[in-house]
């Protein structure tokens, strides 16, 4: 415990440091909310290897930050799906920057389901989301203001299933790299992209299937 509480204290620290290279602001009682929820990574981490060990600095910049690039698509009262939750990225800590939305993570694991739900009630946010341990392919479509994604096994073979099955959404918030690129240019939707920084290789596309704004966004 005490080796989690240090860590804690050093991923606290990055995430305020590092914030602002990011467009990022976030008060004391959110870097207080996300750093317990670092926390509960870690305490679950050894059990079901939800990220790739890393050090606490790495999983500020490149887990937390990186998910919150989202952010500014999220309008007040989203309701967001997030496919392929794992740790609970990118969502969790949009959540946590942004509690008026509301979220359902489908995560096929079911040990991996069940620690996103104790993340959930731990950062008492549970009472506005909600978890289904199945595929996504596997539900039925439902209408959604905003999906989101991040580090799908497999992304660009799915992509194609994931376009259809979300064809209710009005945007696709996904992160991914270059092979990604190449399979939303086949499917000639519209899309912002937002290169992380630090990164030549891990991108933010947002897609745009509906009218979220009265600006298109650029293709």
């Amino acid at each position: 415990m005490a080796e989690i509480l240090s860590q804690g204290d050093e991923f606290g620290s990055a995430l305020e440091v590092a914030a602002p290279r990011y467009g990022v602001e976030l008060g004391a009682p959110e870097v207080a909310r996300l750093r317990l929820y670092y926390e509960h990574v870690l305490a679950w981490n050894d059990r079901l290897h939800l990220v790739a060990p890393c050090s606490p600095r790495e999983f500020a910049t490149r887990h937390v930050l990186e998910s919150l690039l989202a952010l500014p698509y999220l309008t007040p009262q989203a309701r967001v799906i997030d496919i392929g939750s794992g740790a609970g990225l990118p969502i969790i800590p949009c959540l946590i920057a942004r509690p008026c939305i509301s979220a359902t993570l489908i995560e096929a694991n079911a040990k991996k389901a069940i620690f996103l739900r104790e993340a959930l009630r731990l950062l008492d946010a549970s009472h506005t989301t909600q978890v289904i341990a199945a595929r996504f392919e596997t539900l039925p479509p439902v209408e959604a203001d905003f999906i989101t994604c991040r580090a799908l096994d497999r992304f660009t073979q799915i992509f194609p299933k994931l376009l259809a099955w979300s064809s209710r959404a009005i945007t696709l918030l996904l992160f991914g790299g270059p092979a990604l690129a190449v399979e939303i240019e086949k499917h000639a939707l519209p899309y912002e992209i937002i290169q992380m920084p630090d990164s030549e290789q891990r991108f933010l596309f947002a897609i745009a299937q509906g009218t979220l704004s009265p600006e298109p966004l650029k293709e």
